[in-house]
């Protein structure tokens, strides 16, 4: 019985915790897992963090209470996509441990380098 040998991956490149990197999108995914992880990590950039806190705090603001059979009920609006995985798509963000599984999970779609 012959063994075959699996294709090797690239691997994720390893950084020291605390270090910061830009990540590059360099080609899209097709599964809205590896999508999922993308925005997850876009969303720790310090820029899209600001203005999601932002975008929560003008809805929290603009948030409509009104009364219906003696309750209150809540008309919430819907958040706003702020990242969005395009390619060419750029961040930074400050690397820790426990993102190492994300990234190497959809390590073959992004461009990581220490920035």
């Amino acid at each position: 019985m012959a063994t075959q040998t699996k294709s090797a991956a690239p691997a994720a490149p390893t950084f020291k915790a605390g270090t910061n990197v830009i990540c590059t999108v360099s080609s899209l995914p097709r599964a809205t897992g590896a999508i999922s992880t993308i925005e997850r990590l876009m969303r720790r950039d310090p820029d899209n963090r600001r203005a999601l806190a932002r975008a929560q705090t003008k809805r929290r603001q603009r948030m409509n209470v009104y009364n219906r059979g003696n309750r209150d009920w809540v008309s919430r609006e819907t958040a706003a996509r702020v990242v969005r995985v395009t390619k060419g798509a750029e961040w930074k963000m400050v690397y820790t441990l426990d993102l190492a599984p994300d990234i190497a999970s959809v390590a073959r779609f992004l461009q990581i380098k220490a920035g």
